[in-house]
């Protein structure tokens, strides 16, 4: 048993694949082909840019989370003349493997949708809600697709905007407003999904579409269909979960130790150190002046 299968199986209690989207590439998506000698750090991040890459190479990583899967589409080729190949091409060259569980960590229950759904309550935490999957429960009871938040209590769209913007940290976020009365819309039900929600949320009977990004068109349809929408920029409603998802990695880890399947693998998973990557961040940064 090697240390990336050891991690493998843990991420795949973390997340397990089974739940990702049947067009997503999740799991293993790059296996090093030699193990790097001294090296017990797991890096996470939301994006395998070249900036993420250095900073693996610069750590002793073996292995990187990647929540966006490098890999997507078939390829013809693996060259040097790609950044994102030559990226993949430097990792195998020095034993890092790379992990994508995109989907799948949405989907899980306590995952990145439960943690988006925390964002609508603000700092206060006062607020009463229930939440519920966009369609049925997966039949083994471990999560659903996208979730829908039920307020207790209606708030005016502007208070959700103020605590959702608040809550990730971010300094401008983009809203639609489907009524005149605009901001001060009261809303009762909020319909989520992280990343980009346009495919998922159209449709869905909801006061607002909370999201990272949808299309031009998908706004328009949202907006004339009487549903409020709320974006944030695509992975700026995903890099917030990644400390919290080091605590649950970190929490699994240490159940296998203390009480191992398999006593061979928790010998290995014995001081891995998980760390949030410091060079991942959003792509985009806006322009005031």
């Amino acid at each position: 048993m090697s240390l990336v299968k050891s991690f493998t199986r843990i991420m795949g209690r973390v997340a397990p694949l089974h739940l990702a989207e049947k067009w997503d590439n999740v799991g293993l998506i790059l296996e090093a082909p030699h193990v790097r000698p001294d090296a017990k750090r797991i890096l996470l991040t939301i994006d395998l840019t070249p900036a993420v890459v250095e900073e693996a190479l610069s750590t002793p990583t073996s292995l990187i989370v990647s929540y966006h899967p490098p890999i997507f589409k078939p390829l013809s080729s693996i060259t040097l003349s790609n950044p994102l190949q030559a990226s993949l091409l430097k990792c195998a060259a020095a034993g890092i493997s790379v992990y994508t569980p995109h989907t799948a960590l949405d989907s899980v229950t306590d995952g990145i949708n439960d943690w988006l759904c925390t964002k609508v309550a603000g700092p206060l935490r006062d607020i009463n809600w229930t939440a519920r999957f966009i369609g049925q429960a997966f039949p083994d009871g471990l999560g659903g697709i996208g979730r829908i938040v039920t307020l207790q209590q209606p708030m005016e769209l502007k208070m959700l905007q103020f605590n959702i913007r608040t809550e990730l940290e971010l300094k401008h976020i983009q809203v639609a407003y489907a009524k005149p009365e605009r901001e001060k819309t009261l809303i009762s039900t909020i319909a989520i999904c992280a990343g980009s929600g346009g495919s998922m949320l159209l449709g869905v009977d909801a006061d607002v579409y909370f999201t990272g990004e949808m299309s031009h068109h998908e706004v328009l349809a949202a907006v004339q269909s009487g549903h409020n929408v709320i974006l944030c920029g695509h992975t700026n409603t995903e890099r917030g979960f990644l400390p919290w998802l080091a605590k649950d990695i970190e929490e699994f880890i240490q159940e296998e130790i203390e009480q191992p399947t398999d006593p061979t693998e928790a010998e290995l998973l014995k001081g891995l150190e998980i760390v949030v990557s410091q060079k991942d961040e959003h792509p985009l940064v806006t322009i005031d002046a």
